[in-house]
């Protein structure tokens, strides 16, 4: 019988990125990579507690593409590839960003991001139309590569640099993002390679390998979660825009007359997983991309209302068949599929190259987001007249996603209760990741795992030595109640399941 150990509370999820990162570092989840040498700016680790919720998301994704359904499919492809797959997908000639230097603070920056950031203070004044008409004069420029009117536009929006105060901007220059390298035992003998700036090449050019060793048929869908680089100038806002990241992007093949069936299919499908997984409908929504990429016909942003606005956390994009078709020009391979199934006049479809929808999403992006929500301060009021109402700070995690499960905790360390609470913590293992712990006051204990998202806490008391009962605290309410020992693992087990998540699929 549940028990409500606490007045009502009422939570909000932490509003400050600073809050975001100090939690993230202070408790596990994200450390500065190098921190001992001063770190290397735009680059992160997962610590202990970061990596379970990365890998969580990371199967919660993995699952909802390969699990929920028949036709797609998953590889994990090499990060080296051949230069010319660079070549083909555009990005050796095209893949840029416009980058514009302050000459008086020598710092270096997005030209597109300064315009940006512009028209998001003319939002948030209030005036969408002046925001909305900023942001189309700027696609406009860049889409006709008038970087000169790129540059004047900053100077006439009176666009100053952060550090400098002045308007004293170079020209404006687009500037490649691939890190490229060299690969081979002798310099005079090696080639230029590059690190992938994503991971959707490495599943066109396995295209027919996958299709006929797993007889596939159209349509179908390849998944993979992998490492992608970009030499970003302008890294920032933490885990947000990095210049090693992960990526988990899946590729739909699909009859040509299909393309506007299934990228609405993909739409909905991918923001109903966002919800599953916990992030509110109000904290979401849709960006539909004004300035296509010349070869797509539809592309649209799922978004995350971050503490420092709505960014792009997912892309859904109608490819056409841009990719198959330039891998087949410049490799002199048929990259087309045969697809024998009849057609309205009763003749097969016959020979095509497949065009593609792709659903591509940041893992550190979705990691990001699904923190900012979970980051959760609370006032209890107090219960007692005179005395002050309690703060209170937690992870509000889906169950799934959360790095530990359950923490069993001894009442005291003494009379048996620290043996019988490792027993029962171990016999828990095999199920879910469980914790021990029996450092402190309870409520001390409590707090700790509240500030790592645990969902349950197991107090084993004396009265568990007579009766093998034991209690359950939940994190988000604080209700207790009391169960069997024997009922532990049906019951937390399903809460904590990736089950609870896909059902919301």
């Amino acid at each position: 019988m549940s028990q409500p150990t606490a007045a009502p509370a009422t939570g909000t999820p932490a509003a400050s990125l600073q809050e975001i990162i100090s939690h993230a570092k202070e408790y596990g989840f994200v450390f500065p990579s190098s921190e001992i040498y001063d770190g290397l700016q735009a680059v992160y680790d997962y610590g202990q507690n970061g990596v379970e919720l990365k890998n969580n998301l990371k199967q919660a994704w993995w699952k909802a593409m390969t699990q929920l359904h028949d036709n797609i499919v998953g590889i994990d492809a090499a990060i080296f590839m051949h230069p010319l797959t660079w070549k083909a997908s555009g990005h050796v000639d095209g893949f840029n960003d416009p980058m514009i230097d302050n000459k008086d603070s020598k710092k270096r920056y997005r030209a597109d991001q300064l315009l940006e950031g512009k028209a998001e203070e003319y939002a948030k004044a209030g005036d969408a139309e002046k925001a909305q008409s900023l942001l189309n004069e700027m696609g406009r420029l860049l889409g006709a590569e008038d970087l000169d009117g790129v540059r004047n536009l900053i100077i006439a929006e009176n666009i100053v640099c952060p550090i400098s105060k002045t308007l004293n901007w170079t020209e404006v220059r687009q500037f490649n993002l691939m890190f490229s390298t060299q690969v081979g035992s002798v310099a005079e003998d090696s080639s230029l390679i590059y690190l992938r700036p994503e991971t959707a090449q490495g599943i066109f050019v396995n295209f027919l390998n996958v299709q006929k060793s797993g007889r596939m048929k159209v349509p179908f869908g390849i998944a993979q979660i992998g490492k992608a680089f970009r030499n970003e100038i302008v890294a920032r806002q933490f885990i947000f825009r990095m210049r090693e990241f992960e990526q988990m992007e899946m590729q739909f093949f699909i009859r040509p007359d299909t393309s506007t069936q299934w990228y609405n299919n993909w739409k909905e499908t991918r923001l109903k997983f966002h919800k599953a997984i916990g992030l509110p409908a109000e904290k979401l929504k849709y960006h539909d991309h004004e300035k296509l990429a010349h070869y797509a016909s539809a592309a649209v942003d799922i978004e995350y209302e971050f503490p420092f606005g709505f960014r792009e956390m997912e892309g859904i994009h109608a490819r056409g068949d841009f990719d198959l078709r330039n891998h087949q020009e410049l490799s002199k391979k048929k990259q087309q599929y045969f697809d024998a199934d009849l057609d309205e006049n009763g003749k097969p479809y016959g020979n095509y190259i497949p065009y593609v929808v792709e659903t591509s999403v940041g893992a550190d992006r979705l990691f990001l987001a699904t923190f900012c929500n979970a980051l959760t301060k609370e006032t209890i009021p107090s219960s007692e007249e005179g005395k002050e109402n309690k703060e209170r700070t937690y992870l509000k995690l889906h169950p799934a996603l959360a790095p530990f499960k359950a923490a069993v905790l001894p009442l005291v360390k003494k009379d048996g209760l620290a043996e019988k609470a490792e027993a029962i913590a171990s016999s828990l293992k095999s199920s879910f990741r469980t914790v021990y712990d029996d450092g402190g006051a309870i409520g001390k204990r409590y707090t700790r795992q509240d500030l790592i998202g645990t969902p349950f806490c197991i107090a084993v008391d004396y009265q568990t030595m007579e009766d093998d009962t034991v209690t359950i605290r939940h994190r988000d309410s604080m209700s207790q109640e009391r169960v069997s020992i024997s009922e532990l693992k049906e019951k937390i087990g399903y809460a904590v399941s990736m089950e609870r998540i896909l059902e919301g699929i």
